[in-house]
């Protein structure tokens, strides 16, 4: 069995986006890396297309990084392989208090 895609942009990135459908709790996805590079990661959590996992673990209060760029922080810890999404992300973008 092929295993489902997730790629991981920028060598600073903390997570990948999933590039498949169907990707459920306990499910193992192929994470690469521009240089090619590839590891398996077991996925905790259903994650949709298009939606991210960490690539390694992360504290409450770091930032989460996408594409190279903050996209915001943890609001909790946040482990290897965990869905990560609105329930523990905090966008810091746009909120005029920075």
């Amino acid at each position: 069995m092929e295993l489902k895609l997730a790629l991981k942009v920028d060598d600073l990135d903390n997570v990948a986006t999933i590039f498949a459908n169907g990707v459920t709790d306990g499910m193992q996805v192929e994470m690469r890396d521009k240089k090619g590079i590839s590891e398996t990661i077991t996925v905790c959590g259903d994650v949709p297309y298009g939606h991210k996992i960490a690539v390694k673990d992360i504290q409450a209060g770091e930032s989460i990084i996408k594409y190279g760029e903050s996209i915001g922080r943890a609001s909790r810890p946040i482990k290897k392989g965990d869905y990560v999404h609105v329930h523990n992300l905090e966008a810091m973008r746009g909120r005029g208090d920075l």
